[in-house]
């Protein structure tokens, strides 16, 4: 890449990678962003095939599959290169052309390709034959030598993943677990949730320490707030007390006594409110 942007002026040079620099910081964990770097280097040198190559990047991580696709064909225009075959087969995966991904599969450029390219074409082609929902021709497919290999490579775990993961929609359960297994061993990187994916298969449940804690939390603030209401009331009643009339609260103390001991269907009943004159008129005479 350096020797390519030789080419340019010094000023223009150095303004085009310090964008690519951030397309390569961005693109793994904001991509949009990644994207955005890519078209101001994309604007000052379209002529550049790493600029090209790069705003290919950019675009298939955020999906744009049909741009993506016309960047990295303008690159190998300009390289001859075939190291970029593999992710424009996987381009017309995205544009929902799995035949077109499968027909590149099987063209000469895939010969001239390294082994990580070949594997990579391989794994791009059993995606291939999963869209068009061939799960046993898929997992015939990612069977080959560096499948069986002992030997870990930069591509072996995502390569067992795939075949774990094809194995599984099959519904071959048991082999899909030995393969996760072998996958988790080869991921030194933590490259795949191989890890994740056992646990499923074995039935284990991952809480959120986190959540649960907020929702303990949340349950004893309610409680909380529960006592606090209580003792406002009491407050409150309290308070009411304190304001009562003693003549009132004795007169209530009557009333309630009456009401309490007599019937009204009773003879002998006589209503509170008798009661007090009567008790007002004796009161009187004396």
């Amino acid at each position: 890449m350096r020797q390519e942007l030789l080419s340019l002026p010094k000023g223009l040079a150095e303004e085009v990678s310090k964008n690519l620099v951030m397309v390569a910081r961005l693109i793994d964990e904001d991509p949009e962003q990644a994207y955005a770097y890519s078209r101001i280097a994309l604007r000052l040198a379209s002529r550049v095939a790493a600029v090209r190559e790069a705003a290919g990047f950019a675009a298939y991580a955020t999906q744009k599959y049909s741009e993506s696709l016309a960047e990295f064909r303008a690159a190998k225009r300009m390289t001859g290169s075939v190291e970029l075959w593999p992710v424009m087969a996987d381009c017309e995966r995205g544009l929902g052309r799995p035949e077109r991904a499968l027909a590149m599969a099987g063209e000469p450029e895939v010969q001239k390709l390294d082994k990580a390219g070949q594997v990579e074409m391989r794994l791009v082609a059993a995606g291939a034959r999963r869209d068009q929902g061939q799960l046993e021709a898929a997992i015939v497919t990612l069977q080959s030598p560096e499948l069986a290999s002992s030997a870990v490579q930069p591509w072996t775990a995502r390569l067992r993943y795939a075949y774990a993961d094809a194995l599984l929609a099959a519904g071959r359960e048991d082999e899909a677990r030995e393969w996760f297994g072998k996958a988790l061993e080869a991921d030194k990187d933590g490259a795949t949730d191989a890890s994740d994916r056992l646990a499923e298969l074995d039935g284990v449940e991952f809480v959120d320490a986190a959540t649960d804690l907020s929702d303990d939390d949340e349950v004893e603030n309610e409680d909380l707030a529960e006592d606090d209401r209580d003792e406002d009331d009491e407050d409150i009643d309290d308070d009411e007390d304190d304001d009562e009339d003693p003549a009132e609260v004795a007169a209530a103390e009557r009333a309630t006594d009456v009401a309490e001991y007599y019937d009204e269907d009773d003879e002998e009943y006589e209503s509170p409110e008798q009661s007090a004159a009567d008790a007002d008129v004796r009161g009187d005479k004396a």
